[in-house]
């Protein structure tokens, strides 16, 4: 029986790291390519189309910023597009999408002086308008570790700044898309190191976070606005340990902000990665969940959310060997499932960066398994956002029930809810117009209550589709319920 158990261990082991399919090179030249250290997503994307920004040493030998994109949700990638100007070193860049609005930060030392600067492309990565300069102080002053996030036409960008004679971070807007830009906003104010911040918005309400170490050692620290990144509540202090907290990363779905991090509570000289969440948009926070558990040294997180869905990657140190992992809970970062390992190589990969659109999983690092000169990777897990059907409620019903999905218009996710009296054989089918069968939602024998599956319409077009649920008793061929609804998808 033991044996049978391992067995079936290892099958489930399997099945769920087979969903990632092969590595994939972006990069191939004989200069060193590199993504951002400081968490600041290298990856966005937006629909079907995936955009990969990074930092590349091929032109003389100067850093500049690159782009790449896919418009088949990672299938094929485009070519290279450098998009600083090349004779000055540039480095640290993050990226943030809204539709086919694409926003690009860096570092530049174009005027002897790293500053912050800003790129903007407004159809989905074809082309670029000019570099605009974001912050402008003394000489020998230092702006470094930027992070964008987009919502409607509101652009933010945080940093840290030496100005002030020790790191604080600095938050500067834009409430035209990327045209013109307000004023620098100090957000901390202490006589000690605040560096690493990465900011997430939903709607109004703009969320920060920092590694901070105005208490002696490093920790982990949360700002929110609610005005758009007008005005700032207080600092909220978000780890109380004993040991150091390092390089958080954030995730917002609507009022549910996650964050995780590393630290080394733990002991034995290795950092663990942590994850906490609140549910009502940064107000009040949950306890801490600690989310690996090795031997190793887990450290610099990246983290994406959709709705109760949480990925994490990270690195790893594996036997003096650095490698990426990934981890997502289901249940909003409640319960982590196993550790999967991504890259699998001799020599180290390092500086992970994870987003998702619809059910794809996307993820990019740098990798040194091609002759010493670190290149570009990425990996896709096309399932990998998907949970299939959740019951939602145990809660007897009167009668079978089939509810309109919601969005509608959807894209590319929508969820699709419906209620059953007795158990039975359910099947849940996603037609075209023409009748075709897309997808198979659910096909299981199901308990009484009411349940919920996500439909994802990401490699679909636009377009009229229909979904029926369909519901059998014992083995019966006759349906016990059965009915047909319409949804559009609008991209």
């Amino acid at each position: 029986m033991k044996r049978i158990l391992v067995i079936l261990a290892m099958l489930v082991a399997m099945n769920a790291s087979a969903q990632w399919q092969p590595d994939v090179r972006l990069t191939n030249n004989p200069a060193n390519s590199w993504t951002s250290l400081n968490n600041a997503w290298c990856v966005a994307s937006s629909g079907s189309i995936v955009h990969v920004v990074w930092m590349d040493d091929r032109d003389n030998n100067k850093i500049d910023i690159y782009y790449k994109r896919s418009t088949d949700a990672g299938v094929s990638w485009g070519a290279d597009i450098r998009i600083s100007n090349g004779i000055s070193h540039s480095g640290s860049p993050a990226i943030a999408v809204s539709g086919d609005l694409i926003n690009v930060v860096w570092i530049d030392n174009r005027h002897n002086n790293y500053e912050i600067y800003y790129k903007r492309s407004t159809n989905a990565g074809i082309s670029w308008e000019v570099d605009t300069r974001l912050t402008f102080k003394a000489s020998g002053i230092i702006s470094q570790y930027p992070s964008v996030a987009v919502s409607g036409s509101v652009v933010s960008v945080v940093w840290s700044d030496e100005r002030d004679g020790n790191d604080e971070i600095y938050y500067k807007r834009s409430t035209d898309a990327g045209v013109s830009w307000g004023t620098d906003i100090r957000l901390t104010n202490n006589s000690n190191v605040s560096i690493y911040p990465s900011v997430a918005v939903f709607g109004s309400v703009v969320h920060v976070v920092w590694e901070d170490a105005r208490d002696g050692v490093a920790k982990i620290y949360y700002k929110r606005s609610t005005d758009a990144g007008l005005n700032w509540g207080a600092d909220t202090r978000l780890t109380f340990n004993t040991g150091y907290a390092n390089n958080p990363s954030i995730a917002i779905y609507g009022s549910v902000v996650n964050v995780v991090w590393h630290d080394d509570r733990d002991g034995a000289g290795n950092s663990e990665i942590y994850y906490k969440r609140s549910t009502d948009a940064g107000v009040t926070w949950g306890t801490d969940t600690r989310v690996t558990y090795t031997s190793n040294t887990s450290n610099y997180p990246s983290i994406a959310a959709s709705d109760s869905v949480i990925h994490v990657v990270w690195r790893e140190d594996y036997a003096w060997n650095l490698q990426i992992y990934y981890i997502r809970s289901t249940d909003g970062g409640i319960n982590w499932g196993a550790d999967t390992r991504l890259s699998n190589n001799i020599l180290d990969a390092n500086c992970p960066s994870i987003s998702i659109s619809g059910s794809v999983v996307h993820v990019v690092w740098l990798d040194d398994r091609d002759g010493g000169n670190p290149e570009i990777y990425y990996k896709r897990n096309p399932t990998g956002n998907l949970v299939g059907v959740q019951n939602i409620s145990t809660e007897t019903t009167s009668k079978y029930s089939l509810s309109q999905n919601y969005p509608n218009p959807f894209n590319p996710i929508t969820n699709v809810k419906f209620s059953i009296v007795n158990s039975g054989d359910v099947k849940l089918i996603v037609y075209d117009i023409m009748g075709k069968e897309v997808q198979t939602l659910v096909n299981e024998r199901l308990q009484p209550g009411t349940y919920e599956a996500a439909f994802d319409g990401s490699m679909l077009n636009s377009g009229v589709y229909f979904y029926k649920l369909i519901i059998r008793h014992g083995g019966s061929s006759t349906n016990t319920f059965s009915e047909t609804k319409k949804m559009l998808l609008i991209k």
